[in-house]
């Protein structure tokens, strides 16, 4: 089992969601709300006035629990969406060593 964590920008949250709702891997989500600090780019087109001023950025942290073999075709639909998270999104993979509800 792997935890894959992703960090976007608040503006894409809906369209993320409908994307993770149509990959069948993904059986469910949570969103939480962070802000970002980090060497941000002229180039990034959520940065918003605010967000160069103040320094730090409204993110959104998703994290999705899945089976070890999902984690690769998530990830190629995430990279093959055209939401906004091409060099606005980042990620991370976590190996959880148990995981049942209570």
């Amino acid at each position: 089992m792997k935890q894959l964590t992703l960090i976007i920008h608040d503006n894409i949250k809906q369209d993320t969601a409908d994307l993770l709702h149509n990959i069948n891997q993904v059986q469910g989500f949570t969103f939480s709300r962070v802000e970002g600090h980090g060497v941000q780019s002229e180039k990034d087109i959520f940065l918003s006035s605010r967000d160069k001023v103040v320094g730090y950025t409204p993110r959104i942290r998703v994290d999705l629990l899945l089976k070890d073999k999902d984690v690769e075709p998530v990830l190629m639909a995430l990279r093959n969406s055209d939401i906004g998270l091409k060099k606005h999104g980042i990620y991370w993979i976590t190996a959880i060593e148990e995981y049942e509800r209570l």
